[in-house]
């Protein structure tokens, strides 16, 4: 199985969790240090490719390594991209641009360039986010994405349908990775903020990377052969009240 992005947070839990079930994993990550760490982290059969996905000389780098090992890919975890909080009225073509280029032409081209190597029956597994239904201050670009991706799930299963190929979206609610607390500025700030959102959710906390890769383990096995274009919200029921 592919993970783009399997360096920190979601991707590396999930990248964890499938190489614990014998899987091979192949991640991505654009810092060779984060790569090597998380590569000693997941340990069993795992290979790390340097790359941005949002690069699609980087993308096809990383399927000609699947392909030198694996004539064919089971599961693709589209994880890879980020976003900056920006209020409209301060947003530039650069923040837009580099948004959309790794949060959706990123995923679009991952999934695309996937196809040659993809089995019949295979799980495409995208993430997506609470934003793509619920409004955010100051994170009107990174949510127009999430809702992108979105789309894409509804729209592949129809382009993919005779190739059995499933393809759901996973989206996340506030989970405790470093991108959170850098997001919310580190330190003490950041708590308070977790602290605040956690308080909006009716579970009570915020959520763990392994209960988002557990869902993701569960759309990419066959105790989900009929799940399929749906947006999956582990969110600790946030966005249903």
């Amino acid at each position: 199985m592919v993970v783009t992005g399997g360096t920190s947070g979601i991707g590396l839990a999930t990248a964890k969790a499938f190489a614990a079930e014998g899987a091979s994993v192949f991640i991505t990550g654009r810092r060779q240090d984060a790569l090597d760490a998380a590569l000693k982290q997941i340990g069993g059969q795992v290979t790390g490719i340097r790359g941005d996905m949002a690069k699609l000389a980087d993308i096809d780098r990383l399927y000609d390594t699947v392909q030198q090992k694996h004539a064919q890919i089971d599961v693709v975890f589209a994880n890879a991209g980020g976003g900056e909080m920006t209020a409209l009225g301060a947003i530039t073509e650069e923040h837009y641009t580099r948004t959309f280029d790794t949060n959706v032409k990123g995923v679009l081209f991952t999934v695309q360039k996937a196809l040659p190597l993809l089995k019949d029956g295979a799980s495409v597994i995208l993430t997506g986010s609470t934003t793509s239904i619920s409004g955010t201050p100051a994170f009107s670009v990174y949510s127009a994405t999430k809702a992108a991706i979105r789309n894409f799930a509804r729209s592949w299963i129809l382009d993919l349908k005779d190739r059995h190929i499933r393809v759901n979206t996973i989206s996340p609610g506030v989970t405790d990775t470093a991108g959170l607390n850098e997001l919310f500025g580190g330190g003490a700030q950041a708590q308070n903020t977790r602290d605040y959102l956690a308080s909006l959710i009716p579970a009570g906390r915020v959520g763990q990377p392994e209960e988002i890769a557990k869902a993701v383990l569960f759309l990419a096995s066959d105790e989900a052969s009929f799940v399929n274009g749906v947006e999956l919200f582990v969110d600790g029921g946030q966005t249903q009240i």
